[in-house]
Protein backbone atom coordinates (compact mmCIF):
# COMPACT_ATOMS: atom_id res chain seq x y z
CA UNK A 1 0.00 0.00 0.00
CA UNK A 2 2.52 2.21 1.30
CA UNK A 3 4.50 1.48 -2.32
CA UNK A 4 1.43 2.19 -3.92
CA UNK A 5 0.75 5.94 -2.64
CA UNK A 6 4.81 6.72 -3.11
CA UNK A 7 4.42 5.81 -6.59
CA UNK A 8 0.86 8.42 -7.02
CA UNK A 9 2.79 11.35 -4.62
CA UNK A 10 5.70 10.75 -7.33
CA UNK A 11 3.69 10.39 -10.49
CA UNK A 12 1.84 13.51 -9.16
CA UNK A 13 5.26 15.47 -8.46
CA UNK A 14 6.43 14.42 -12.30
CA UNK A 15 3.61 16.23 -13.59
CA UNK A 16 3.08 18.79 -11.58
CA UNK A 17 6.86 19.96 -12.88
CA UNK A 18 6.27 18.87 -16.00
CA UNK A 19 3.05 21.70 -16.28
CA UNK A 20 3.89 24.92 -18.66
CA UNK A 21 4.72 28.10 -16.95
CA UNK A 22 2.85 30.84 -17.72
CA UNK A 23 4.33 34.47 -18.37
CA UNK A 24 2.00 37.40 -19.41
CA UNK A 25 3.98 40.09 -21.29
CA UNK A 26 2.83 43.94 -20.05
CA UNK A 27 3.99 46.45 -22.42
CA UNK A 28 4.44 48.51 -25.66
CA UNK A 29 5.69 48.09 -29.16
CA UNK A 30 9.40 46.79 -27.52
CA UNK A 31 7.68 44.10 -26.60
CA UNK A 32 5.30 42.85 -29.39
CA UNK A 33 8.10 43.66 -32.45
CA UNK A 34 8.35 40.58 -34.03
CA UNK A 35 6.02 38.88 -31.20
CA UNK A 36 8.95 38.42 -28.65
CA UNK A 37 6.20 36.86 -26.63
CA UNK A 38 6.02 33.96 -28.99
CA UNK A 39 10.19 33.92 -29.37
CA UNK A 40 10.10 33.29 -25.66
CA UNK A 41 8.52 29.90 -26.07
CA UNK A 42 10.28 28.75 -28.92
CA UNK A 43 13.27 29.47 -26.82
CA UNK A 44 12.55 27.65 -23.76
CA UNK A 45 11.27 24.49 -26.39
CA UNK A 46 14.40 24.49 -28.08
CA UNK A 47 16.12 24.09 -24.32
CA UNK A 48 13.50 21.64 -23.53
CA UNK A 49 11.14 23.77 -21.09
CA UNK A 50 7.61 24.29 -20.89
CA UNK A 51 6.30 28.10 -21.27
CA UNK A 52 3.07 29.51 -22.30
CA UNK A 53 2.73 33.02 -22.99
CA UNK A 54 0.08 35.88 -23.09
CA UNK A 55 0.38 39.24 -24.37
CA UNK A 56 -0.67 42.27 -23.54
CA UNK A 57 1.23 45.26 -25.20
CA UNK A 58 -0.19 48.47 -27.32
CA UNK A 59 1.82 50.94 -28.87
CA UNK A 60 3.58 53.74 -26.67
CA UNK A 61 2.10 52.60 -23.41
CA UNK A 62 3.36 52.50 -20.10
CA UNK A 63 2.93 51.01 -17.27
CA UNK A 64 1.04 53.40 -15.50
CA UNK A 65 -1.57 53.52 -19.10
CA UNK A 66 -1.76 49.33 -18.77
CA UNK A 67 -2.55 50.28 -14.91
CA UNK A 68 -5.21 52.87 -15.62
CA UNK A 69 -6.49 50.38 -18.24
CA UNK A 70 -7.45 47.83 -15.52
CA UNK A 71 -6.98 45.19 -17.98
CA UNK A 72 -3.97 43.69 -16.23
CA UNK A 73 -5.69 43.46 -13.00
CA UNK A 74 -8.24 41.62 -14.96
CA UNK A 75 -5.62 39.31 -16.32
CA UNK A 76 -4.06 38.25 -13.22
CA UNK A 77 -6.94 37.72 -11.13
CA UNK A 78 -8.40 35.50 -13.57
CA UNK A 79 -5.80 33.29 -14.45
CA UNK A 80 -2.52 32.05 -12.84
CA UNK A 81 0.38 33.15 -14.05
CA UNK A 82 4.14 32.27 -12.71
CA UNK A 83 5.62 35.71 -14.18
CA UNK A 84 3.81 38.76 -14.85
CA UNK A 85 7.04 40.78 -17.44
CA UNK A 86 6.21 44.49 -16.89
CA UNK A 87 7.76 46.83 -19.94
CA UNK A 88 7.72 50.27 -20.37
CA UNK A 89 10.24 53.09 -22.31
CA UNK A 90 13.91 53.63 -21.73
CA UNK A 91 13.37 55.53 -18.40
CA UNK A 92 16.25 56.90 -18.21
CA UNK A 93 15.58 59.96 -16.91
CA UNK A 94 14.11 60.86 -13.53
CA UNK A 95 10.42 61.05 -14.98
CA UNK A 96 11.17 57.23 -16.11
CA UNK A 97 12.79 55.97 -13.15
CA UNK A 98 9.49 57.41 -10.79
CA UNK A 99 7.22 55.55 -13.17
CA UNK A 100 9.49 52.06 -12.96
CA UNK A 101 9.34 52.51 -9.34
CA UNK A 102 6.16 53.63 -8.06
CA UNK A 103 3.84 52.30 -10.77
CA UNK A 104 5.81 49.38 -10.64
CA UNK A 105 4.88 49.04 -7.24
CA UNK A 106 1.64 49.10 -7.87
CA UNK A 107 2.03 45.92 -9.55
CA UNK A 108 4.09 44.39 -7.62
CA UNK A 109 1.12 44.61 -4.94
CA UNK A 110 -1.41 43.12 -7.44
CA UNK A 111 1.07 40.29 -7.83
CA UNK A 112 1.51 39.98 -4.34
CA UNK A 113 -1.78 39.16 -3.78
CA UNK A 114 -2.39 36.63 -6.53
CA UNK A 115 1.51 34.56 -6.05
CA UNK A 116 2.67 36.38 -9.16
CA UNK A 117 6.30 36.54 -9.51
CA UNK A 118 6.68 40.80 -11.10
CA UNK A 119 9.47 40.76 -13.74
CA UNK A 120 11.24 43.95 -15.40
CA UNK A 121 12.43 43.80 -18.47
CA UNK A 122 15.20 46.26 -18.97
CA UNK A 123 14.99 47.42 -22.77
CA UNK A 124 17.60 50.27 -24.52
CA UNK A 125 17.49 53.68 -25.24
CA UNK A 126 16.85 54.38 -29.24
CA UNK A 127 20.42 54.94 -31.22
CA UNK A 128 20.11 58.93 -31.28
CA UNK A 129 20.10 58.47 -27.26
CA UNK A 130 22.67 55.99 -26.75
CA UNK A 131 24.66 58.18 -24.37
CA UNK A 132 21.19 57.36 -22.01
CA UNK A 133 22.24 53.63 -21.52
CA UNK A 134 23.88 53.57 -18.26
CA UNK A 135 20.91 55.70 -17.35
CA UNK A 136 18.54 52.70 -18.61
CA UNK A 137 20.05 50.16 -16.79
CA UNK A 138 20.27 51.98 -13.33
CA UNK A 139 16.80 52.97 -13.26
CA UNK A 140 15.75 49.36 -14.14
CA UNK A 141 17.98 47.95 -11.54
CA UNK A 142 16.70 49.94 -8.86
CA UNK A 143 13.24 49.63 -9.51
CA UNK A 144 13.37 46.15 -9.41
CA UNK A 145 15.20 46.38 -6.10
CA UNK A 146 13.01 48.51 -4.68
CA UNK A 147 10.16 46.24 -5.60
CA UNK A 148 11.29 43.39 -4.38
CA UNK A 149 11.19 41.94 -8.19
CA UNK A 150 13.39 40.54 -10.81
CA UNK A 151 15.24 41.58 -13.64
CA UNK A 152 15.40 40.52 -17.09
CA UNK A 153 19.07 42.38 -17.69
CA UNK A 154 18.30 42.44 -21.74
CA UNK A 155 19.37 45.81 -22.09
CA UNK A 156 22.76 45.07 -20.43
CA UNK A 157 22.80 42.41 -23.20
CA UNK A 158 22.39 44.63 -25.89
CA UNK A 159 24.93 47.35 -24.37
CA UNK A 160 27.72 44.21 -24.12
CA UNK A 161 27.14 42.57 -27.42
CA UNK A 162 27.56 46.62 -29.41
CA UNK A 163 30.79 47.37 -27.02
CA UNK A 164 32.23 44.00 -28.01
CA UNK A 165 31.03 43.60 -31.87
CA UNK A 166 30.70 47.52 -32.50
CA UNK A 167 27.68 46.12 -34.18
CA UNK A 168 24.42 47.82 -34.41
CA UNK A 169 22.37 44.95 -35.81
CA UNK A 170 20.27 44.46 -32.64
CA UNK A 171 18.32 47.22 -33.94
CA UNK A 172 15.80 47.75 -36.89
CA UNK A 173 16.29 50.31 -39.32
CA UNK A 174 14.25 52.85 -37.35
CA UNK A 175 17.17 52.63 -34.97
CA UNK A 176 14.97 51.89 -31.99
CA UNK A 177 13.00 48.59 -32.46
CA UNK A 178 14.47 45.30 -32.22
CA UNK A 179 15.72 43.99 -35.44
CA UNK A 180 14.32 39.98 -35.43
CA UNK A 181 18.29 39.38 -34.13
CA UNK A 182 17.57 41.86 -31.06
CA UNK A 183 14.14 40.46 -30.32
CA UNK A 184 15.93 36.36 -30.19
CA UNK A 185 18.63 37.58 -27.73
CA UNK A 186 15.46 39.15 -25.73
CA UNK A 187 13.88 36.15 -25.71
CA UNK A 188 17.41 34.43 -24.33
CA UNK A 189 18.50 36.55 -21.71
CA UNK A 190 14.27 36.47 -20.53
CA UNK A 191 14.29 32.42 -20.41
CA UNK A 192 17.81 32.07 -18.87
CA UNK A 193 16.99 34.76 -16.49
CA UNK A 194 13.13 32.71 -15.25
CA UNK A 195 13.72 29.71 -16.33
CA UNK A 196 17.16 28.10 -16.20
CA UNK A 197 17.85 28.56 -12.61
CA UNK A 198 14.53 27.52 -11.15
Amino acid sequence: MRSVLFTLLLSLLVSASAQAKKILFVGNSLTYTNNLPSLVEQEAKSRGLKVKTISLAHPNYAIIDHWNDGEVQKYIKSQKYDYLVVQQGPSSQSEGRRMLIEDGNKLQKLCEQSGVKLVYFMVWPSRKYYHTFDGVIKNHKEAAEKNGAILCPVGEAWKSYFENTNDYSLYSSDGFHPSPKGSRLAAEVIVDTLLENE
